[in-house]
């Protein structure tokens, strides 16, 4: 069954588009310059409004959803990363879980495997593209011309995205197009909210929050009611950006927080080492999963509602979804639930919505990363195999996989279980408070973050030292 999954869909994969690896060593500097003319891209297409798309002035449903997959409303980067983050959850997903059989070692398999994964892409851009358009992000009543004009720029838009990141994953640049497009969205994000000198609203006040809040103090506001509120709910405040500044603290302690196991080499007697179990075991995936299927559930139910439910009269749909004709908010059911209050004054308005929709993605979140570590090769006795494996073993213990498992099951599953919770708190109630770039923005940027800084240094290090080279898997 696995072989015959490889089988099936080797042929597809033969046509579908690719970026060639490069036949020479790429340099640090060329690597930087390939990797700033993809970022430029990523921008100058948030910047490009969809032709024959109108977008209305009302809040963004998405719009905490929308750090997660690098993507700006109204925009080319409507969809963003979603479709390629999707499409490989559900590759690894049944990798793991045995029923696609791949040997690493063997370039044809690798190949295939990369094939595959673009073609559910496509499929996930495709069908992505039409909830967007059936589901009334653009408006209801669009005509058919002006339908597919729409489906192609961003089908189109995610061939582009899906290129880019391979550009910089084949090795023309550094890291991959996932991570630096989340990185660099959320951090201008963040430097928008807190300095953008232009106003965009009513009163004609600044949007950045440091500048709005002196002028309201100049306009002779009270001071703690600048500091929490803004004529606009989504408009930042000061209260967000020291919010901002906390939740990145603590998303750094949690990130250098782990357990370090001593490791020893059976062949090389003297030489140690540590397996470091961190504390944020299974990192940002399990609210990246949990994101992914409010946001799917979120597209059914719009689309749903639009086609039999639109008068919100059915008591049974109701119950799965009620939305505001006007602006297509959701104001009921599950799709209501499910999706955050995007500031403190829209959480003290319905905290019992913000709270619902923390108990469910932290619940969420422990059930994905208990499942992850099992289907992902990551639990104790997987980690002990590798180990094993790899020559390792505990000092003080005879090497074999059982002792080893029993030692990481002390720690495994419990920072399994912890970190999925902080997780999911950090990413619910950071919303709650108007961090900028939302908690799970911050939690994934300073993921992304420590990795180009751990790429770089490895590349500096090798053009200085070439021999490193082959010790890194480079050559």
């Amino acid at each position: 069954m696995p072989g015959r999954f490889l089988n099936t869909f080797k042929p597809v994969t033969k046509i579908m588009p690719e970026v060639k690896a490069p036949e020479r060593r790429i340099g640090f500097t060329e690597k930087l310059v390939w990797t700033a003319i993809v970022l430029v891209v990523y921008f100058v297409m948030t910047e490009i409004p969809i032709y024959g798309a109108t977008t209305s002035g009302t809040q963004d449903p998405y719009f905490y959803l929308r750090v997660l997959f690098a993507s700006t409303r109204g925009s080319l980067m409507e969809l963003g990363i979603q479709p390629i983050v999707t499409a490989g959850m559900i590759i690894q997903l049944l990798q793991g879980s045995g029923m696609i059989g791949v040997n690493q070692s063997n370039p044809d398999d690798r190949a295939t495997l990369a094939g595959i994964t673009k073609f559910f892409s496509i499929l996930m851009t495709t069908f992505l593209a039409i909830a967007y358009i059936i589901g009334g992000a653009y408006g209801t009543g669009l005509s058919i011309q002006k339908s597919l004009v729409i489906f192609a720029q961003l089908f189109v838009a995610g061939m582009i995205v899906m290129l880019l990141d391979e550009l910089l994953q084949k090795g023309w640049g550094l890291g991959s197009g996932i991570s630096l497009f989340i990185a660099a969205g959320v951090s201008q994000k963040i430097i928008w909210d807190i300095f953008l000198p232009l106003s965009i609203t009513a009163d004609g006040k600044a949007w950045g929050a440091v500048i709005g809040y002196f002028q309201s103090l100049l306009g002779g506001e009270n001071a703690l009611t600048a500091f929490v509120y803004r004529s606009r709910v989504d408009e930042p405040t000061m209260l967000g950006l020291v919010a901002t500044i906390i939740v990145l603290l603590v998303v750094v302690f949690f990130e250098n927080l782990k357990v370090e196991i001593p490791l020893s080499y059976a062949k090389y007697r003297g030489f140690r080492s540590n397996y470091p179990i961190k504390f944020l075991y299974v990192s940002n995936i399990p609210v990246i999963l949990v994101s992914s299927l409010f946001m799917d559930f979120y597209f059914l139910t719009q689309i749903v509602w639009s086609r039999f439910n639109i008068d919100n009269s059915n008591v049974w749909l109701n119950l799965v979804g009620t939305f505001n004709a006007t602006n297509n908010e959701p104001v009921g059911g599950i799709a209501y639930y499910i999706t955050s209050p995007q500031n403190f004054s829209q959480f003290l308005t319905a905290p019992a919505r913000g709270l619902v929709y923390a108990g469910l993605l932290v619940g969420l979140c422990v059930l994905f990363s208990v499942i992850w570590v099992e289907v992902g090769g990551l639990g104790p006795n997987a980690v002990a195999e590798q180990l094993v494996d790899s020559g390792m073993q505990i000092p003080g213990f005879r090497r074999s996989v059982k002792p080893i498992q029993e030692v990481l099951e002390r720690y495994i599953p419990t920072v399994t279980v912890l970190g999925a919770i902080v997780v999911g708190v950090i990413a619910s109630f950071a919303n709650f408070l108007g961090v900028f770039g939302s908690g799970m923005g911050i939690l994934l940027t300073v993921g992304v973050l420590y990795q180009y800084y751990q790429i770089i240094a490895q590349e500096q290090l090798t053009e200085m030292y070439p021999m490193f080279r082959r010790i890194f898997g480079m050559e």
